[in-house]
């Protein structure tokens, strides 16, 4: 896991990384060496209280020490780190940026130059995924992105602000306990950020909001938007679709070569090549040992999002995806289920036939039993817990067989297609005919009573348009307070339906504990009275779900790790999500419009020609995987759950996860992704409690870890009629 940490207090007497040579001579001031742990103001300074003690980060790289320490933690690439200084003469005017940034040193120097007087936003305008700290003076600046795959987190500390890229390191760093409320609200409401909040899952830390930054000045801190948002529900001007569109395919092309353009670099052997064995290439012998090919490489699963990048790495002009003078083309990798044969027919030939472009290395990864979900249940511990650690094992065998820089589709959904609350949207501005093509496809996909589709789907988005924000989330924690989580949906007109609302219960929301649901009512009425950044419904859902996304992806990456491998996912980067908002609602909510615009990205790159069959919509989630490996491995989730610790900590009830893993096993109707966020975080938690080492380390204290004893349970809520715990009877 790689992540920056730093921190900036009032005193700035703290632990720290070392102290600030004195500045030059002749530049018009001298002072000593200041800024060390020795420099508290008096004996009574609550900065000065860890005087006795340097607190650093274990295996980290100093970017700019005292005052205000900034470090990097992690197999940082080193052109995935920069730093550039305004002035010699003022070497606390000063810019980094961490991650893959298309800008070169000038364009960062002149943008600090424009930074140092407040202006931000332009720092957020470079192709590519990274995260911006600007230090002028003592005043520190964080930049989160747009979507959320790479967020700022902070926490109070020794008189000032400690901030960092994980929520982990912050919690080692003040010794945190679990926030167990934010676990409930994962799990009863995971796209509802008004029960999330600015919270983590640990006690005391907090995380910025996408699209705002982190503004530290001598320990005091302000978190302030530099995206500008349209919060009144107005009709604004029709944008021009075909503007629109063209900005979507400038961004995500520039994204794309900002990450064929970087520094190539070979992976490193984890271990030596045992030499040819029969039926394996070396292609396979290095897979097998864990080690990422060369190159530039991609997924080729025959969905739309994953095989534009491809082709689009493959055929950018000038910037082929290959190492220098190799000669080797780029890498698609397709995973083929052996398990589960039937119903991924369409899509496996899909990829095969774009896998016919010369410019592509076609690969497939086979496997059976071994890689279904809930085959491998051991992994590294992530940061926050993700409903992807049940099937981490599985993609990361897949992305074994992949390149050192690894193009992946995620977030396409998510930033390009319509949320079904965008219908509510246009009939706030009184485009009714604009709904004519969605609600006709969707009842097109209806098995059962196709003819009052349209009257059921336009009386929901009438009911949502008409809903102010406030009663639409009274409303749903009203729902949770009184039980109502049924969210068993069957089909597309069905999660549209369900969609068509401020705020919605997860799919594990009906196994939670009643004390639980009562606790994130409780978050969400207090969320009502703050409005969101929009009180457009379509617009505040799609941000929401977007974010939820963003997160999941992070865990994902951690997760799935592979040694010397970067995942490069462009639909999350800042220009290309800002570039998709530019869409008209009109063009987003028609059948297949995703498909067009990648359509028109291909072909602004030479790719006219594509198979038939490009644009259908691709199977979500296969369903029939899941549930193969649950019933595999329903022994081992059954002692899982056995004596859980989300049943320690108040959230569910053993017996009744028990109940639904054999329910599930057996094929009956349960909600397979709300067990999988279930097993997700009981692992995540399990891995929590066994982790020994800690991030930091010191000379004089011990080191200190998040979360050293067994969580408290949630306190008592008024009326609730038994005390949170183990409950009775298990």
């Amino acid at each position: 896991m790689r992540w920056l940490v730093g921190w900036s207090s009032i005193a700035a007497s703290f632990g720290t990384a070392g102290r600030v040579p004195p500045p030059a001579a002749g530049t018009g001031y001298d002072a000593p060496l200041c800024g060390g742990i020795a420099d508290a103001a008096h004996a009574d300074d609550p900065a000065g209280q860890d005087a006795e003690r340097t607190v650093h980060p274990v295996g980290a790289q100093l970017l700019w020490g005292d005052p205000d320490p900034l470090w990097a933690v992690g197999d940082w690439r080193p052109d995935e780190i920069r730093t550039v200084t305004a002035d010699p003469a003022d070497p606390f005017t000063r810019l980094a940026v961490l991650g893959c940034c298309g800008a070169g040193d000038e364009e960062l120097r002149r943008a600090l130059y424009a930074a140092r007087g407040g202006a931000l936003r332009h720092l957020t305008e470079w192709p590519g995924s990274y995260t911006a700290v600007v230090q002028a003076g003592r005043r520190i600046t964080v930049l989160g992105d747009l979507a959320g795959a790479r967020p700022v987190f902070y926490t109070p500390w020794a008189g000032g602000t400690a901030y960092a890229t994980a929520a982990l390191p912050l919690a080692d760093l003040i010794g945190a306990q679990l926030d167990i409320g934010h676990l409930a609200a994962l799990l009863a409401c995971p796209d509802s950020p008004e029960a999330l909040g600015d919270g983590t899952p640990y006690v005391g830390v907090r995380r910025i909001p996408p699209g705002h930054t982190l503004i530290l000045r001598e320990g005091s801190r302000e978190i302030t938007g530099y995206e500008p948002v349209a919060s009144l529900a107005v009709a604004a001007p029709e944008a021009d679709p075909e503007g629109a569109v063209e900005g979507v395919r400038e961004a995500l092309t520039a994204a794309v070569r900002a990450r064929l353009t970087a520094p190539r670099h070979a992976p490193d052997t984890l271990l030596p090549d045992p030499g040819p064995v029969p039926g394996m290439g070396p292609a396979d012998r290095r897979a097998a040992r864990g080690a990422p090919a060369p190159g530039v490489g991609a997924d080729l699963s025959g969905g739309t999002a994953s095989a534009t990048l491809a082709l689009l790495a493959a055929g950018l002009p000038g910037a082929p995806g290959t190492l220098p003078g190799s000669g080797s083309r780029l890498l698609a990798v397709t995973f083929n289920d052996l398990a589960t044969p039937r119903g991924r027919e369409g899509e496996l030939e899909s990829a095969h036939a774009l896998a016919a472009d010369p410019r592509l290395h076609h690969v497939v990864v086979a496997a059976a039993e071994e890689a279904l979900p809930y085959a491998d249940l051991d992994g590294p511990l992530t940061d926050e817990p993700g409903p992807c650690l049940v099937s981490a094992a599985r993609d990361r065998r897949r992305l074994a067989a992949g390149s050192a820089d690894h193009f992946t589709g995620h977030g396409a959904r998510q930033v390009l297609d319509a949320h079904p609350a965008r219908m509510a949207d246009l009939l706030l501005d009184r485009r009714r005919r604009h709904l004519l093509r969605p609600v006709a496809a969707l009842a097109r996909s209806a098995s059962e009573g196709p003819l009052l589709v349209p009257f059921s789907v336009y009386s929901a988005a009438r009911r949502l348009a008409r809903t102010p924000y406030r009663a639409g989330i009274e409303a749903a924690a009203a729902r949770l307070r009184e039980g109502g989580v049924a969210t068993a949906v069957s089909g597309p007109v069905d999660a549209s339906l369900a969609a068509l609302t401020w705020s919605r219960p997860g799919p594990a929301a009906g196994w939670l504990t009643g004390e639980a649901l009562a606790e994130v009512s409780i978050r969400l009425r207090a969320a009502a009275g703050r409005p969101p950044l929009s009180l457009r419904p379509g617009e505040a859902r799609a941000r929401a779900l977007l974010a939820r996304h963003a997160a999941d992806h992070r865990v994902f990456e951690q997760a799935v790790e592979v040694r010397s491998q970067r995942l490069h996912a462009p639909f999350l980067d800042n220009q290309v999500v800002r570039a998709a908002r530019a869409l008209p609602e009109s063009l987003r909510v028609q059948p297949g419009a995703r498909a067009e615009i990648l359509r028109s990205v291909l072909a602004s790159a030479g790719v006219r020609e594509l198979p038939p069959g490009w644009g259908v919509t691709a199977p979500g989630p296969n369903e029939t995987a899941g549930r193969l490996g649950l019933r595999a491995a329903l022994a081992r989730l059954l002692a899982l759950f056995d004596a859980p610790l989300l049943a320690d900590a108040g959230l569910v009830e053993a017996r009744v996860v028990r109940q639904a893993l054999t329910d599930a096993a057996d094929g009956r109707p349960v909600p397979l992704d709300g067990l999988a966020e279930l097993v997700s975080m009981e692992l995540w938690l399990r891995r929590l409690m066994s982790r020994r080492g800690t991030c930091w380390t010191g000379t004089s204290t011990p080191r200190r870890r998040a979360v050293p004893p067994l969580p408290s349970p949630l306190p008592r809520l008024p009326g609730a009629p038994l005390p949170l715990g183990r409950p009775a009877g298990r």
